[in-house]
C-alpha cells in the first residue's frame, strides 16, 4: 500500500488527543457536506426549473418554423407545397398568418396578435393540449384565445349574443379612416388555454383563410410554416432540403432558436448560482486548510519520528496533502447522497409545493452530480496543497 495514503487515512480514523482538534475536524468535515449538499440541491432545483420553463415551448413551438428574413410575410406557392409535402422526415407542417389587432367585448378592449391557423396546426403543437375551458374548434366564426386575454375583456366560451370583436387596419399609407382603413371580425371562442401569463394574454386563434380576408392577404400569403419532424431523421439535411424549396429569403429556426432569450436567460442565471455557491465553497474550504495545519501542529511529534526514520520532507506533506483530498472528497460523497435523497422524496412525495396542486420542479441529473464532485476535489486539492506546504524541516526540527 502507499505509504503516505496508509498514514493518511490513519490520521483521518484516529482522534487526537486534544478535544479542540476533534471539534475543529468534525466541523470542518459537516462543512464540506453541508456545502456541497447545497450546491447539488440548487443545481438539480435549476435544472427543474429550467425544464419546467422550457415546457411550455414544447405544447406552443414547432420543432422547426420557417418565417421571412425581412418583413412579415412571404408567399407559398402549390408547386412549393408540393414540394415540401414529398420531403422524408417532415410528419406535419401548417401554415399560419399572425398580425396585431384590436379586441373588443362590450366597453372593454385589448391588443393581442391574432394567428390565423390552418387545420393542421395542433398535429404540428400541442397547443389543444394547453385547453382550460372549452374545446380546440376553429372555423370561420369561432376562435380559441387565452385565459389573460378572457380576463381582460370580461369574456368566456359560446357568447353567440356578445361575440368578439376583432379591428385590423388595413395595409396602406396615410392618414387612417376608420370608416375605410378599419375592419372588423366577429369571432365567439370555443376555448380558452392556458400556457404562460405573457403568453394567455398575447395571442388569439382563428382559421387561416379568415383571417387572410381580415388582413387583406392573398390565399398563398402567410407568415409562417410550422413543420413537426421526424426525430429519428438528420435535422441539418431536412433543413437544408426545406431551405432549397423555399428559397433564401426564409429562416428556419429550431425550438431552441426561437426561445434564444429564455435559453440565455436561464444559463445565466445557473452560472450565477453555481459560481456564487462555488465561492461559498471555497470560503468553507478554508477551515480545510486550518484544520490540517492544526492536524500538523498536533502531530507534530510524529512527523519528526518519521522523519528520523527516514520519510523525506516531500512524503511528510503528501501524507497532510492526501488526508486533505480524502476528507474532502468523503465530505462531497456524502452530501450528494444526503441531497440525492432530499431530491428523490421531492420527486416522489412533492412535499414543496410551489402552489397548493403545484410541487416545486427538481431534476436528478448525472452531471451535476459529476459537477459537485468535481467542485469539491478541485477545491480540496487546492486547500490540501496549501496546508501541506507549511511542513517545513524547520518546522519537524523544532
Amino acid at each position: 500500500m502507499n505509504f503516505p495514503f496508509y498514514i493518511a487515512k490513519r490520521y483521518v480514523r484516529s482522534k487526537s488527543s486534544q478535544n479542540a482538534v476533534n471539534v475543529i475536524n468534525f466541523i470542518t468535515f459537516l462543512v464540506i457536506v453541508i456545502g456541497s449538499a447545497a450546491l447539488f440541491i440548487v443545481l438539480s432545483g435549476f435544472s427543474g426549473l429550467k425544464t419546467f420553463s422550457l415546457s411550455f415551448s414544447y405544447t406552443f413551438d414547432p420543432d422547426l418554423k420557417a418565417a421571412p428574413i425581412t418583413g412579415k410575410f412571404f408567399e407559398l406557392s402549390p408547386e412549393q407545397e408540393q414540394k415540401l409535402q414529398r420531403i422524408d422526415g417532415i410528419a406535419s407542417y401548417a401554415k399560419e398568418l399572425e398580425e396585431k389587432v384590436s379586441l373588443r367585448h362590450r366597453e372593454k378592449s385589448h391588443i393581442a396578435t391574432i394567428k390565423g391557423v390552418d387545420s393542421n396546426y395542433q398535429r404540428v403543437t400541442g397547443i389543444d393540449s394547453t385547453i382550460q375551458y372549452g374545446t380546440w374548434r376553429i372555423n370561420a366564426q369561432d376562435a380559441v384565445a387565452g385565459i389573460g386575454i378572457s380576463r381582460i375583456l370580461g369574456i368566456t366560451t359560446n357568447e353567440y349574443r356578445h361575440p368578439l370583436t376583432v379591428l385590423a387596419l388595413k395595409p396602406g399609407k396615410g392618414p387612417i379612416r376608420i370608416e375605410k382603413d378599419i375592419k372588423t371580425k366577429q369571432l365567439v371562442l370555443s376555448g380558452l388555454y392556458g400556457i404562460e401569463e405573457n403568453l394567455d394574454k398575447k395571442y388569439i386563434f382563428a382559421d387561416l383563410s379568415s383571417v387572410q380576408q381580415l388582413l387583406d392577404k392573398k390565399s398563398n400569403q402567410i407568415s409562417g410554416i410550422n413543420f413537426k419532424l421526424d426525430a429519428t431523421l438528420d435535422n441539418t439535411s431536412l433543413k437544408n432540403q426545406i431551405t432549397t424549396i423555399l428559397g433564401n429569403n426564409i429562416v428556419l429556426k429550431d425550438r431552441q432558436e426561437l426561445n434564444g432569450s429564455l435559453h440565455r436567460m436561464l444559463n445565466t442565471e445557473n452560472l450565477a448560482t453555481y459560481l456564487i455557491f462555488t465561492l461559498v465553497l471555497i470560503i468553507a474550504l478554508f477551515n480545510v486548510v486550518g484544520a490540517i495545519i492544526m492536524m500538523i501542529l498536533d502531530k507534530q511529534q510524529n512527523s519528526k519520528t518519521l522523519f528520523n526514520l527516514g520519510v523525506t520532507i516531500k512524503k511528510l506533506r503528501r501524507i497532510y496533502f492526501v488526508q486533505g483530498i480524502l476528507v474532502t472528497t468523503t465530505g462531497g460523497i456524502i452530501g450528494v447522497a444526503l441531497a440525492s435523497l432530499l431530491i428523490w422524496s421531492q420527486l416522489s412525495f412533492g412535499w414543496l409545493k410551489i402552489t397548493p396542486s403545484l410541487p416545486y420542479p427538481v431534476e436528478y441529473q448525472l452531471i451535476n452530480v459529476v459537477i459537485v464532485l468535481l467542485t469539491i476535489i478541485v477545491l480540496g486539492i487546492i486547500a490540501s496543497k496549501i496546508a501541506s506546504s507549511r511542513i517545513t524541516k524547520k518546522l519537524i526540527a523544532g
